[in-house]
């Protein structure tokens, strides 16, 4: 097994942090933002949720960095409503996908296939904002007027873990801030970061970019 796999493969591994364990149960509460935090960071939660939606489709290049160092690289494709791609390089046997409804981590290397409803996963923090990032995240002073952080954690259940997406102020993009980048936590402390480079929006991107070869299948031999 290559380095830049084992990497990928800690509990829901690197990028499927994002969803912080996702097939743990979100509770339906919504966290009090502080008036001055707002203030403090140049933005606020409405800004985070406007650059996210106002995304149709988006397609750009990824690094995530775990907390060693170990750097892996892909390509990442968004479509509204719901639907997300994580496609590394070729050397990194691993895809993870959502068609919408479900979130589903494959590898190819020893043909199994995970997946967990969207519905009880943050991550809907990328898929749907309004939900997530309005009901589950919290504004963070960054010092910075062109810097606006989002962490978004269910308070009650802090085993779950922690993301944090970061935006910067860009007249072109949707809403007026780029999602640049975003660090997971989880419960053991292993942290991962993403950041995101060469965003492109409004591409073409067919609905079947979110469909996947099962291995499983092509595993079988013939009877």
């Amino acid at each position: 097994m290559t380095t830049t796999h084992k990497i990928l493969r800690r509990p829901l591994a690197g990028l499927a942090s994002i969803a912080l364990i996702a097939g743990a149960p979100i509770a339906a509460t919504t966290i009090a933002l502080p008036a001055p935090a707002l203030a403090q960071a140049g933005g606020s939660l409405d800004d985070a949720v406007a650059a996210l939606r106002g995304i149709s489709t988006m397609r750009a290049s990824f690094t995530q960095t775990d907390r060693s160092g170990q750097t892996v690289r892909g390509t990442m494709t968004l479509k509204r409503p719901g639907k997300i791609r994580f496609e590394y390089s070729k050397d990194v046997p691993l895809l993870i996908v959502s068609n919408g409804k479900s979130l589903t981590m494959i590898d190819y290397e020893v043909n199994q296939v995970q997946r967990w409803p969207i519905s009880n996963s943050p991550l809907g923090a990328l898929l749907d904002p309004n939900r997530d990032v309005k009901k589950y995240g919290k504004l963070r002073n960054t010092g910075n007027p062109d810097v606006l952080s989002v962490e978004v954690r269910d308070p009650k259940k802090p085993e779950y873990g922690v993301i944090t997406l970061i935006f910067v102020r860009k007249a072109g993009a949707p809403g007026g801030w780029e999602l640049t980048n975003w660090v997971s936590l989880d419960a053991q402390n292993n942290r991962t970061t993403v950041r995101l480079a060469n965003q492109r929006y409004g591409v073409s991107v067919s609905d079947s970019t979110f469909t996947y070869k099962d291995p499983r299948r092509a595993s079988r031999r013939p009877r």
